[in-house]
């Protein structure tokens, strides 16, 4: 099968790039990182030694998300703590 080819009104030059419209919260990103890999609360608690009351607590942002948990669930998840910690970083936007 042959590629498919642009046309006229679905010509790259007509996009533009997507921006970031919403904010998440570092509880938002660690729900967000535990349904992508399609893991429930109760496994995340058992890979990570977070009680799964702790996990609700934080992505419903009740309870803030420090260095140490954050590390802790980054190896459970497999991911670097700043995705955890600092979801809307953009580096075009730092001092």
């Amino acid at each position: 099968m042959a590629p498919r080819k642009w046309n006229n009104d679905m010509n790259k030059k007509n996009f533009v790039k997507a921006k970031v419209s919403a904010r998440v919260s570092p509880g938002e990103s660690l729900r967000i990182l535990r349904d992508f890999q399609e893991m429930s609360q109760n496994q995340l608690a058992s890979l990570s030694g977070i009680s799964q009351s702790n996990i609700s607590a934080f992505e419903n942002g009740s309870k803030q998300i420090g260095r140490e948990t954050a590390i802790k669930f980054a190896r459970a998840l497999k991911v670097h703590p700043a995705i955890i910690l600092f979801p809307d970083y953009d580096v075009n936007s730092a001092a």
